[in-house]
């Protein structure tokens, strides 16, 4: 059986109600095995378990969270070049644009050669304040169906082989 594994944080909930909804997207498929884990939680030896990877992180000042961070930074070196190929996507629940999370998750995904499946799925709460930035996060019915979309797309293309 293939493994699907989502890695997130969240702080305000926003990101984590889009890995959940990416979750009940993939265990809509019985053939995929399905890991949801945070990232303060998970190590290389999860990454090293998994056949496919979804990625969930905030924005937090144009850039990915810290913790994400740390999960990467712990995580790099350690399955370097033993995870290569293997496919992945990312969600970015961000204030902005979530442009600069993105692009530092996939250059670090670049460098473990891992395979792109999806477009970046990005959405925007627009918080601009520090009181809303701050603020627990409600995700759209709308935006959470393209979440669970994903995360169904990625089992599915895992059961299948296609990917």
């Amino acid at each position: 059986m293939k493994t699907l594994l989502i890695v997130w944080h969240s702080l305000t909930g926003g990101s984590r109600q889009m890995a959940e909804a990416a979750a009940d997207g993939a265990r809509a498929d019985s053939a995929v095995a399905l890991r949801l884990l945070q990232a303060r939680e998970a190590g290389p030896e999860d990454l090293l378990a998994a056949d496919a990877y979804l990625f969930v992180a905030p924005e937090n000042l144009a850039t990915m969270a810290g913790l994400m961070k740390d999960f990467f930074d712990r995580c790099y070196y350690p399955v370097l070049e033993r995870i290569q190929g293997r496919p992945y996507a990312t969600m970015v629940c961000a204030g902005s644009d979530g442009q600069g999370a993105v692009r530092q998750i996939e250059r670090i995904c670049t460098g473990w050669r891992l395979k792109a499946v999806a477009p970046a799925l990005i959405v925007c709460t627009h918080a601009q304040t520090p009181q809303a930035i701050l603020a627990p996060k409600t995700i759209g019915a709308d935006d959470l169906a393209r979440c669970r979309e994903l995360g169904a797309a990625l089992a599915g293309g895992l059961a299948l082989g296609v990917f």
